[in-house]
């Protein structure tokens, strides 16, 4: 009976205490997963995307370890400790005091060097994600190392990084062993000092021989149980600098500020106003991206944005989706200040077709449904013949049910870009938004794209971002950009025309072609 109800509790306390670990460390990656979800772009300019996989991987796993199994031997450590200890007191006072004095001698080591450890386990942590994002870096831009000849510069490059990375951690393992080192010598070194002083008692006949054994099985006991939670001790540290690690992330506030008391948005028109609005990236305060940008777009309207590289045409397309807040005027969607509103019920009212699409590791289906999650599958053919990408779709093995790489390198960049249009055309938003939407298609497969987009744009507000400027003759109005201004407004014949930096780059490029 007593042979079995051991096996039940510890095969019970291993369940639990694993689950709890296993519960915990799920918690700890959905919360970190839903705050990083949070953040805007100004926080992902900087960070690194292997640093943050390794936090959601490496230090949750510490703290993971530390829940799921060491918190548990410790407790039994701790518990066996005090029981020795009192077996200790009742089998000599006089010598369980003698090992108390050392006692202090024990703890102190378990402070400084734990504190050393807590330090030098986070730089090891950091070393691991710098390895981390180096590999990751260098996977995802393989083409381009092996188009160039430098895998033996990355080989290079990842061996020294993962060479810092075993002298961080042995530095750590280093401070671990001198605490382990300090607590054995106090520890058995007392119970080494408890016997020869028992030794003598036991010859003066103060004491049995059987008690002094007794008495030294309780001693090696708690001797153990000591060594056995510095152990422990250095495994808190190591799951403390992880947990400091992840507190970081938490405590990253988004610099998109959302209102306590959003005002909601009216009945969707499309009607988009930039008034008076100056802007300058975080990362480069010292040049306005905008500088007392103005523009007002009627619903059903398409303008064209065009100018230099560094105009600010981009600018404009991310501001009105509030990845970012600028620093003076007012953008309105719908006659409401977007700085008021939910994000989410402003981006709600945008379809966006980026310069350079994010294709994700999942079907065609999939990744055209990203625009509008229930639409069924006549919906998504639709929205895929409408972007002309039936054609291709269809020639893949499984169709729209096959599963794309990931980052989409299965695909050509047009086949990317007419997946990113799909997805736009399936959303059906009052407001679409154009960044190069056409930059990476052949001549067959623009013409039929752009003749998509003029039927997906008639009602609806539509800013088109463009450097060749064949693809915008279209547009109601085109919008000449430079240095973060207007500096001229019109139809293409019109620009032409008025001469200036329009017609300089209508005759830059038409001549080129």
């Amino acid at each position: 009976a007593i042979v079995a109800t051991l096996g039940i509790a510890t095969s019970a306390r291993y369940y639990l205490v694993t689950w709890l670990g296993e519960r915990v460390a799920a918690d700890i990656r959905r919360a970190v997963f839903d705050h990083l979800t949070r953040l805007d772009p100004r926080f992902y300019e900087t960070a690194r995307t292997g640093d943050l996989m390794s936090r959601l991987t490496a230090d949750v796993a510490l703290l993971q370890s530390l829940i799921g199994s060491a918190v548990s031997m410790g407790l039994r450590n701790a518990l066996t400790g005090i029981g020795a200890f009192a077996m200790l007191l009742l089998t000599s006072a006089k010598l369980a005091g003698l090992m108390a004095v050392v006692v202090p001698l024990v703890v102190l080591p378990m402070i400084i060097f734990g504190r050393r450890e807590r330090r030098l386990s986070r730089a090891a942590q950091e070393r691991v994600a710098d390895l981390a994002a180096t590999a990751e870096e260098a996977i995802n831009g393989m083409r381009t190392v092996q188009a160039f000849t430098h895998e033996a510069a990355e080989r290079a490059r990842y061996g020294a990084e993962s060479e810092r990375s075993v002298q961080a951690a042995l530095r750590r393992v280093l401070t671990r062993t001198m605490l382990i080192l300090s607590v054995i010598l106090f520890g058995f070194g007392a119970i080494t000092f408890a016997l020869w002083v028992g030794g003598h008692v036991v010859m003066a006949g103060r004491m049995s021989g059987g008690d002094l054994t007794a008495f030294v099985f309780y001693a090696v006991l708690l001797a153990s149980a000591g060594a056995t939670v510095s152990e422990l001790w250095g495994e808190i540290q190591r799951a403390a600098a992880a947990a400091d690690r992840l507190a970081e992330i938490l405590a990253v506030r988004p610099s998109i500020a959302i209102p306590a008391h959003a005002v909601p948005l009216p009945v969707a028109e499309g009607r988009v106003a930039f008034r008076d609005v100056s802007f300058r990236y975080p990362s480069r305060p010292e040049t306005a991206a905008l500088d007392g940008f103005s523009l007002e777009v009627a619903p059903g309207e398409t303008v064209a944005l065009v100018g230099p590289s560094g105009a600010g045409k981009s600018t404009v397309l991310s501001l009105l989706l509030r990845f970012y807040d600028p620093q003076g005027g007012a953008i309105l969607l719908d006659g409401v200040d977007i700085a008021q509103a939910a994000p989410e019920a402003v981006r709600g009212r945008i379809g966006l077709v980026p310069q350079d699409p994010v294709i994700f590791s999942a079907t065609v289906a999939d990744n055209i449904r990203y625009g509008r999650p229930d639409a069924t599958e006549a919906e998504v053919r639709a929205a895929a013949e409408a972007a002309s990408a039936a054609g291709f779709i269809a020639a893949l093995p499984d169709g729209l049910e096959t599963h794309l790489g990931a980052r989409g390198v299965t695909l050509s960049g047009g086949q990317r870009q007419r997946v990113a249009i799909a997805r736009a055309i399936l959303r059906d938003a009052p407001v679409l938004l154009l960044d190069e939407a056409t930059s990476a298609l052949d001549a067959e497969s623009e013409h039929a794209v752009q003749a998509a987009l003029a039927r997906l744009s008639k009602g609806r507000t539509t800013l088109v971002v463009a450097h060749r400027l064949a693809t915008v003759r279209a547009a109601d109005r085109i919008v000449v950009m430079e240095a973060g201004r207007i500096v001229a407004t019109g139809t293409h014949e019109a620009l032409l025309a008025e001469g200036g930096l329009y017609a300089r780059l209508a005759a830059l490029q038409f001549t080129d072609a």
